[in-house]
């Protein structure tokens, strides 16, 4: 389960993109997490997610 804090959830999901995936879909698609809801929840802190780093900036 992803913490629901955002800024919580964005140090959670950046350090398993870095260590554990190659991109944002095979992240949501292994955690079995809603991209669409991941993205909009982040996006409400300022972040967006860039696939040449492979992390939400």
């Amino acid at each position: 389960m992803l913490p629901n804090d955002p800024v919580i959830l964005l140090s959670v999901i950046n350090t398993k993109l870095r260590d554990y995936y190659s991109s944002l879909d095979a992240l949501c698609e292994d955690l079995n997490v809603d991209k669409e809801e991941l993205v909009k929840k982040l996006s409400a802190i300022g972040y967006s997610y860039k696939s040449e780093r492979n992390q939400f900036v």
